[in-house]
C-alpha cells in the first residue's frame, strides 16, 4: 500500500468512526450501558458482559483489512479511482478491489424521487437486461429501473410512469413503439422525437445521461456482469444526484456507518 497525504493516521480513522458510530460516547450496542471499559482493541460491558469493538456492530464488522487499508480503498472508490489503478494503489487483488467497491455502492442511501414537471425518459439496453431512465429537466433528480428482459412492453411503460412520474407532467421521449399514445395510460402530456428524422431536442439530456453512464462505467469497472448493473446504476445515479457523498471518505461514512442495535 502506497502512503498518501489524503489517508489519515490509523489513530486518526478510529477516532472518526468512533464518533460516527457511537457518538461522543461508547456506550454497549446491546444493553445500551455506558459502564464499558477498554481491553486492548475491544470493549466490555460492566452490565451485560458484552464483548465489542468499533465496528464489531456495523456493516465493517467482517474487515479483514486495517483502518488505513480501508481508508485507502474507500478513498479509491469515492473518487472514481478506476479499478486497475485502485488494484496498483492498493496492492489488493482485482477480486478484492471490486468486492470493495460493491460493498460500498450496497450502502448507498436508496433514493428514488417521483419526477415531475418537464421529464425526458428513454431506456437502453445491455446482455440480458435494459434500463429505463428518466430525468426532470431543470434538476438533478433521476429515477430508473432495471429489467430482466430486452423485450421491453408499453407495460414497462406504464408501470415505470406509475411509480416514478408525477401526474401532469410534460414527458418527452423518442418515438418507440412502448410509448406510442403513453398518455392514455397515465395522464401525462407526451411529446415525442423521431430520430430517424434526426430529431433529438426533446430527448437530448436524456441521451446525453446514457452516455455518461457508458462512459462512467468503461473508465471506472472497464467491464461488469449483468447481474451487477442495478447496483451500478444506483452508483452512478447517486453521484449524479447526490454528490455530497462522494467528496470524501468522510462524507460517505458519515452517511452510511451506523451502529446495528439490538431492542
Amino acid at each position: 500500500m502506497y502512503k498518501l497525504n489524503q489517508i489519515p493516521s490509523e489513530a486518526q480513522i478510529k477516532k472518526f468512526i468512533r464518533r460516527t458510530v457511537f457518538g461522543k460516547n461508547i456506550y454497549c450496542p446491546e444493553c445500551k450501558s455506558r459502564k464499558v471499559i477498554k481491553y486492548h482493541e475491544r470493549y466490555h460491558c460492566l452490565n451485560c458482559k458484552n464483548r465489542f469493538s468499533l465496528i464489531s456492530h456495523t456493516w465493517l464488522k467482517n474487515m479483514k483489512v486495517n483502518y488505513q487499508e480501508f481508508w485507502l480503498i474507500l478513498w479509491c472508490w469515492t473518487n472514481q479511482i478506476p479499478v486497475k489503478q485502485s488494484i496498483c494503489l492498493t496492492k489488493f487483488s482485482e477480486v478484492s478491489v471490486r468486492h470493495w467497491f460493491e460493498l460500498f455502492r450496497s450502502k448507498l442511501p436508496i433514493n428514488q424521487e417521483i419526477l415531475n414537471n418537464l421529464v425526458q425518459l428513454d431506456e437502453a439496453y445491455f446482455k440480458n437486461r435494459s434500463l429505463l431512465l428518466g430525468k426532470e429537466i431543470g434538476s438533478k433528480k433521476l429515477a430508473f429501473r432495471v429489467l430482466n428482459t430486452t423485450n421491453v412492453q408499453r407495460q414497462h411503460a406504464t408501470d415505470f410512469l406509475q411509480d416514478y412520474i408525477s401526474p401532469e407532467t410534460n414527458l418527452n421521449t423518442d418515438g418507440a413503439k412502448i410509448y406510442r399514445n403513453i398518455d392514455q395510460w397515465w395522464p401525462i402530456t407526451h411529446h415525442y422525437d423521431i430520430h430517424q428524422k434526426w430529431e433529438f431536442s426533446q430527448t437530448s439530456e436524456i441521451e446525453g445521461m446514457f452516455g455518461c453512464l457508458r462512459t462512467f462505467t468503461r473508465r471506472m469497472y472497464h467491464h461488469v456482469s449483468s447481474d451487477k448493473l442495478p447496483s451500478l446504476v444506483s452508483e452512478f445515479c447517486s453521484r449524479f444526484s447526490s454528490p455530497e457523498l462522494f467528496i470524501n471518505p468522510q462524507s460517505y461514512l458519515e452517511k452510511t456507518l451506523r451502529l446495528v442495535t439490538t431492542d
